[in-house]
């Protein structure tokens, strides 16, 4: 610990400051565009190797399982590398792996450098965290946090639109090869700037089973998130034996982590009141962020006609207020308990999804725009706070694992939104379709003059017709469903709000600032 104190760098300043910011910036976005990017080039690249789509979305889920584990050790591999020299090494390795998928001849190739792609950008995000803090002074520790949300808000909406630009327009691997160029200029920024602020290296031994048991839950949940709703969740032997290995892996995981005097993931912080709190606000809430994130342009393009840059662009205005009010938000941090802000923003996003549950079918480009717009005033105010929170109070050498295990837990939330949503809007779906047609019989007369006018206007025939029905019920049915959990999230998110207040943070400057000035 001595050793470590020793060891404090100076805040950065002038053009160091702006450039140091800028390229911890670009590595986060590039990391997090490509947890989304790849989603809608899965027909282009399955047609291109000649793989059915089943297997094309191997190259999400290859990534987010190599992703998934490799977080939570960002603590640990800090100690033995030094967080300068271990971010430098992701940036590298992430420009030769996305260089490796473009190049692909084969999916077997591809999925193995979207498992190296994945493995060497999970330390990134929470070491991005850690170095901006500690390049900021202490009051202005809110606005090195306020630039890393950005980035982190828009990258996951930027993904799909350029994704679907560069697979519409010129070919599925320079969705890789984008990376090639941002990610060598945000290294060369990194060395220049960062290469004589490393912290110390510590040689702690190697948990190699607590290592073991994380790669098994963490890989056998992540492949059962995204595999479940192809294999029809339980009724799936795969998903069943995927499930137990899982909680049974975990269930031995937490023990021995809690019980090692090296941990690989240091497990002890949830027993921190504003860790514990801010931790699971955060993650609950991009959870559902998330899963509206997907969900939205899927029904747009599935029943609604929209095409998947078109539903993409739906989306793009929440980084319009995300990136004005951001600054702001940094700036009123340190004058202002975290928890106002974050509160304020959590009823922004219920309103946004109140908003979204009143669609429907015949919904026009303005009414999909505007929730959106309103999403962006939440969007600056969920970040910020929560992370202020989190790492509220807690010494300068234990941020990386903070960060790192709290970057962990929102990253699997935001895959387990995904797969509840997914799956809860197909149950919903298939419910109110069943509820409709129940009326759909010869002694309803609605039903049966609606028939006879589509036969009559249309000059269909009867088979044509119910068929034609049948087609207006499903949409009709798709529509109820998505407004069901665009309500059910509005509701989640005003109840999170308590969780915000369970917690009792410093205030932003100064526990930010104890951050900063002692994470080296």
């Amino acid at each position: 610990m001595a050793q470590q104190q020793a060891v404090v760098h100076p805040p950065l300043q002038g053009a160091q400051l702006v450039i140091g910011t800028i390229a911890v910036s670009l590595a986060v976005f590039m990391n997090v565009l490509d947890t989304s990017i790849a989603n809608v080039s899965i027909p282009s690249i399955s047609g291109d190797l000649g793989v059915s789509s089943d297997q094309g979305t191997w190259v999400i889920t290859s990534f987010a399982v190599a992703n998934a584990i490799s977080v939570p050790l960002t603590g640990w591999l800090t100690d033995r590398i030094g967080q300068v020299r271990l971010f430098m090494a992701s940036i590298i390795l992430f420009v030769i792996s996305s260089w490796m998928c473009g190049l692909a001849p084969t999916l077997p190739f591809l999925l193995a450098s979207r498992v190296l792609q994945g493995a060497v950008a999970g330390p990134m995000i929470p070491l991005s965290q850690t170095l901006l803090l500690a390049s900021y002074p202490r009051a202005k520790a809110p606005v090195a946090l306020s630039m890393w949300s950005m980035t982190t808000l828009i990258a996951p909406v930027a993904g799909p639109i350029l994704g679907g630009w560069i697979s519409d327009n010129i070919s599925w691997p320079w969705i890789f090869y984008v990376n090639i160029p941002v990610g060598i200029v945000a290294a060369l920024a990194t060395w220049a700037i960062f290469r004589n602020r490393d912290s110390v290296v510590k040689k702690a031994p190697i948990d190699g089973v607590g290592l073991g048991l994380l790669i098994v839950w963490v890989g056998s949940l992540q492949v059962m998130l995204d595999k479940g709703k192809d294999l029809d969740w339980f009724s799936s032997t795969t998903i069943v034996a995927l499930a137990l290995i899982a909680v049974i892996a975990f269930a031995f995981f937490v023990v021995w982590e809690l019980t090692e005097a090296h941990p690989v993931v240091d497990l002890s912080l949830f027993a921190r009141r504003n860790f514990t709190g801010g931790t699971i606000a955060l993650s609950i809430g991009y959870g559902l962020y998330f899963g509206n994130l997907v969900l939205l342009p899927l029904w747009l393009q599935t029943d609604i006609g929209y095409t998947a840059t078109d539903a993409g662009l739906v989306m793009a205005p929440v980084g319009v207020f995300a990136v004005l009010l951001s600054p702001l938000t940094g700036r009123i941090l340190p004058r202002t308990d975290p928890r106002y802000i974050a509160t304020v923003a959590f009823l922004v996003f219920a309103l946004c999804f109140w908003m979204r549950s009143r669609y429907t079918t015949d919904v026009d480009t303005w009414s999909l725009a505007l929730p959106t717009l309103v999403q962006g005033v939440g969007m600056a105010g969920f970040f910020i706070p929560l992370v202020s929170i989190t790492l509220s109070g807690l010494p300068g050498h234990r941020i990386p694992a903070a960060s790192g295990l709290s970057n962990f837990v929102r990253i699997m939330c935001g895959g387990i939104g995904t797969s509840i949503f997914q799956t809860a809007w197909d149950h919903r779906t298939i419910m109110h379709h069943a509820q409709l047609t129940e009326q759909a019989n010869s002694g309803n007369p609605t039903f049966a003059q609606s028939i006879q006018q589509m036969q009559n206007v249309a000059g269909l025939n009867e088979s044509q017709a119910h068929g034609l029905f049948n087609s207006m019920v499903t949409q009709q049915a798709a529509q109820l469903g998505v407004n069901d959990l665009f309500y059910i999230s509005a509701g989640i998110f005003v109840l999170l709000i308590g969780l915000i207040w369970i917690t009792r943070p410093e205030r932003a400057n100064a526990d930010a600032g104890a951050a900063a000035s002692a994470a080296h």
